[in-house]
C-alpha cells in the first residue's frame, strides 16, 4: 500500500509540488522534471495552479491537547474502570467457575480486549481526529465511526439512569437508620415476617428489594414493555441533575474534564481499599471470598463461559464506542501509546479482580448472617449495586457511613464512563464541523442541546417500566453490533490500510522506540491480522445462537417477541451504517466497481494533516519533497558548460 500520508501518484499536487521543489537554475535556464527548459514550459502553469479540493483551504484551528499525560492516563482508566467491574465481574467470576474463570478472561483480555485497545488508542492518536473523520484513513469504513456513534449514544442515553439512581440512593442514605434497614420503621413488619412476598413467584421479598421495587423503581405499577406508565419525578429529578453535572464538567472539553477525573478515577479506589479492609475483618468474610475464588475446572468447557469472558473485557475496555479514540484524538503527536495501553488496561484488569474481594467479603458477612449460602445472596448488575450489597452495609456499624460512601463511588465510576462517552459524541460532531471549535458559545449550545436531548430520551428510562426498556436497550445496544463493529475495525486497519502501514505508524509516533515495544508491535500484529477477527468471529457466531435460542427476561418478566425484535433493530442499526456509508463511498468515486473499490480504500490527501501537534512531526511534515514517480533529467552540453549554480538556487 502506498505511503497514506502523501497525495496519490499524479495528482495535480504531487505535478506541481514536485516540479516546482525540483526545477533546477541553470544560466537562466531551469530545468523540469521531463527535462525540457522553462522557456517550452512556462513556470506560471506550475506556480499559480489551484491547490487540492481535498486540502483544506482555510486554517485549521488548532485542536485541544490534555494538560498533562497523567490527565489522559487518568481520563481513559476512568472510562474504563466503570460500574462493570464493581456489579458485573464479580457476579461472572463466581458463576463461571471461580479462580478458573480468570483463564478464559485473561485469554480473551490478550488476544481481543489489548490489541483492539492499542488499535483505537493509534488511530486516534495518529489521525489527531474523532470517530468519523479519522476514517480518512480509509473512506470506504466510514461507517464504522457512525456505527460507533450510535452505540456511544445508546451507552449514554441509559448509562445516565444509572446515576440517577445512584443520586436517589445517596439522598436517601443520609437518613438513620437507612430506609431500606430492618431497623427503619416502615420495615418493622417484613423483616422476620415470611408472608410478605411475590404474588407471582412466591418468593419472600427482603426490605431492600420492596425499596427497590416499589420506591426506586415502581416496576410493581408496570405490566411490562407496552406500560412504561408516568414518569417517576424523584428520579426524573434525579436524571436532570446528572446531566446537568455532565455539562458543567465538559463545558470547556478536556480542559475541564481532565481535571475532574484526577478525583472521579482515584476516590473509587480509595473506597474499594476501604471497603476490602472492612470486609477482611468481619465474620464469615473468608467464606465469600472462598466463593468468589474456588475453580470449577469443569465450567472451562463450557462456551457460556468464554463469551461471558469476551463481553466482560468488551463491556469493562470501552471498546468499539469511539470514547477510547475520541480521548486519545488529543494526545501529543509522540505519545508512548503502546505503554499507556498496557497501564491502562493492567490497571482496569486488577480493579476487576480487587472489586471481588470488596464484594463478595461483605456478601459472605451477609450470608453468614442470615445463616445461608453465599450463592443466595449474590446478585449481578443493578440487583447487586442496589439491593444485595445495599442490604449488606446496613448490617454494618455505621451504615450510613458505608452507604454514603459506597453511592459516592458508583457516582464517580459512572460518571468517568460517561465522560468518555460523551467525549467520543462531541469529538465526533465537532470534527465534522470544525467552525464550532473556534466558537464557544456555540460549542457550549451543541453541548446544551445534546445533553437536554440525552435527558428527554431518558425520560422513558425513568417511568415505572422503564426498567424494562433500560434491560432492552442495555442487552442489545453492546451485544452483536459492537463485535461487528470492531471486527470490521480490525479488519479494516489490518487488510485494507495495510497492517505493516498501520505498524509504522505507531512507530513513527514512539520515536525512539525502545526494543521492547518492538517486539510487543509483533504480537499485536499477529493478532491484528488472524487471532483477533478469528476469535471476533466466533463470539459473534455464539451471540446469534443464543439470541435465537433463548429469550429476553427481567426478573420473572419474559419479553414479547415483538420486544426482542425492537432490540435487534436497535444492534442491526449500529452495524448496518457500515454497509450503507460504504456503498455511498464507492457511488462517489469514477470507474468500474474494482477502481471505485480501490479508490475508496485510498487514504485522503487531507490524512495526517492534523499530526502538527509537536515540533518533530511538523518538522516531517515537510518532507513531501520526495518523488513516489521515476525522477529523470535529461542534460545538454550547456550544462557541462555552466560553472556555476546561479545564488539564490533552491532545491
Amino acid at each position: 500500500m502506498q505511503d497514506s500520508g502523501k497525495p496519490a501518484p499524479g495528482s495535480p499536487d504531487v505535478v506541481s509540488a514536485s516540479s516546482a521543489q525540483k526545477s533546477a537554475h541553470l544560466k537562466g535556464h531551469s530545468i523540469t522534471q521531463n527535462g525540457h527548459s522553462a522557456a517550452a514550459t512556462p513556470a506560471p502553469e506550475f506556480e499559480f495552479r489551484p491547490p487540492s479540493p481535498a486540502l483544506p483551504s482555510t486554517p485549521i484551528i488548532p485542536r485541544e491537547q490534555w494538560g498533562g499525560k497523567y490527565e489522559f492516563l487518568l481520563s481513559c482508566l476512568g472510562y474504563c474502570v466503570g460500574l462493570g467491574n464493581v456489579w458485573r465481574f464479580p457476579y461472572l467470576c463466581y458463576r463461571n467457575g471461580g479462580g478458573a474463570f480468570l483463564i478464559p478472561y485473561f485469554i480473551m483480555l490478550f488476544v481481543t480486549g489489548v490489541p483492539l485497545f492499542l488499535m483505537e488508542l493509534s488511530l486516534g492518536q495518529y489521525g489527531a481526529a474523532g470517530p468519523i473523520t479519522v476514517w480518512k484513513c480509509c473512506p470506504l469504513l466510514k461507517g464504522i465511526g457512525i456505527g460507533m456513534l450510535c452505540v456511544s449514544t445508546l451507552v449514554c442515553l441509559y448509562y445516565n439512569v444509572i446515576i440517577a439512581w445512584t443520586f436517589y440512593y445517596l439522598g436517601s442514605s443520609f437518613q438513620s437508620p437507612l430506609p431500606w434497614s430492618c431497623e427503619a420503621l416502615a420495615n418493622a413488619g417484613l423483616c422476620g415476617n415470611n408472608n410478605t412476598g411475590n404474588s407471582s413467584t412466591g418468593k419472600t421479598l427482603s426490605p431492600t428489594e420492596i425499596f427497590w421495587n416499589e420506591r426506586v423503581l415502581g416496576v410493581v405499577h408496570s405490566e411490562g414493555l407496552h406500560d412504561p406508565g408516568p414518569v417517576r419525578w424523584q428520579l426524573a429529578l434525579c436524571l436532570l441533575a446528572a446531566w446537568i453535572i455532565i455539562f458543567l464538567c465538559m463545558l470547556k472539553g478536556i480542559r475541564s474534564s481532565g481535571k475532574v477525573v484526577y478525583v472521579t478515577a482515584t476516590f473509587p479506589y480509595f473506597v474499594l481499599l476501604v471497603l476490602i479492609i472492612r470486609g477482611a475483618t468481619l465474620e464469615g468474610s473468608l467464606q465469600g471470598v472462598a466463593f468468589y475464588l474456588t475453580p470449577d475446572w469443569g465450567r472451562l468447557s463450557n462456551a457460556q463461559v468464554w463469551n461471558d469472558a469476551a463481553s466482560q473485557v468488551f463491556y469493562s475496555l470501552g471498546i468499539g464506542v469511539g470514547g477510547l479514540l475520541s480521548m486519545a484524538s488529543y494526545n501529543k503527536f509522540d505519545n508512548n501509546v503502546i505503554r499507556d495501553t498496557l497501564i491502562i488496561t493492567t490497571g482496569n484488569c486488577t480493579t476487576s479482580f480487587l472489586a471481588g474481594f470488596a464484594i463478595f467479603s461483605i456478601l459472605g458477612h451477609m450470608a453468614w448472617r442470615k445463616g445461608v449460602p453465599v450463592g443466595e445472596v449474590a446478585d449481578t448488575g443493578p440487583g447487586l449495586a442496589f439491593v444485595a450489597y445495599p442490604e449488606a452495609l446496613a448490617l454494618l456499624p455505621g451504615s450510613v457511613f458505608w452507604s454514603i460512601l459506597f453511592f459516592i463511588m458508583l457516582f464517580m465510576l459512572g460518571i468517568d464512563t460517561l465522560f468518555g462517552n460523551m467525549e467520543g459524541i462531541t469529538t465526533a460532531v465537532i470534527d465534522e464541523f470544525p467552525q464550532l471549535r473556534g466558537n464557544a458559545l456555540h460549542k457550549s449550545l451543541f453541548l446544551g442541546v445534546l445533553c437536554f436531548c440525552f435527558y428527554l430520551m431518558g425520560l422513558l428510562l425513568v417511568t415505572n417500566g422503564g426498567i424494562y426498556w433500560f434491560t432492552l436497550i442495555d442487552s442489545f445496544s453492546t451485544s452483536f453490533g459492537l463485535i461487528i463493529i470492531t471486527l470490521f475495525m480490525c479488519i479494516g486497519i489490518s487488510f485494507f490500510y495495510g497492517v505493516n502501514q498501520f505498524c509504522q505508524d505507531i512507530l513513527d509516533m514512539i520515536n525512539p522506540c525502545p526494543p521492547w515495544c518492538r517486539k510487543v508491535l509483533l504480537y499485536f500484529k499477529a493478532c491484528w491480522v488472524f487471532f483477533t477477527p478469528v476469535l471476533l468471529l466466533l463470539i459473534l457466531t455464539y451471540i446469534f445462537i443464543e439470541m435465537y435460542r433463548t429469550s429476553l427476561h427481567y426478573g420473572s418478566y419474559v419479553y414479547p417477541l415483538w420486544g426482542k425484535a425492537l432490540g435487534v433493530c436497535i444492534g442491526a442499526t449500529c452495524c448496518l451504517q457500515i454497509l450503507i456509508w460504504a456503498i455511498v463511498a464507492i457511488c462517489k468515486e469514477t470507474g468500474t466497481l474494482r477502481e471505485r473499490f480501490q479508490k475508496s480504500i485510498r487514504p485522503l490527501n487531507s490524512w495526517r494533516v492534523n499530526n502538527l501537534n509537536s515540533t518533530r512531526a511538523a518538522q516531517e511534515s515537510v518532507e513531501p519533497e520526495r518523488v513516489e514517480a521515476p525522477f529523470t533529467v535529461t542534460l545538454t552540453d550547456m550544462d557541462f558548460n555552466a560553472m556555476t549554480w546561479e545564488e539564490g538556487y533552491q532545491a
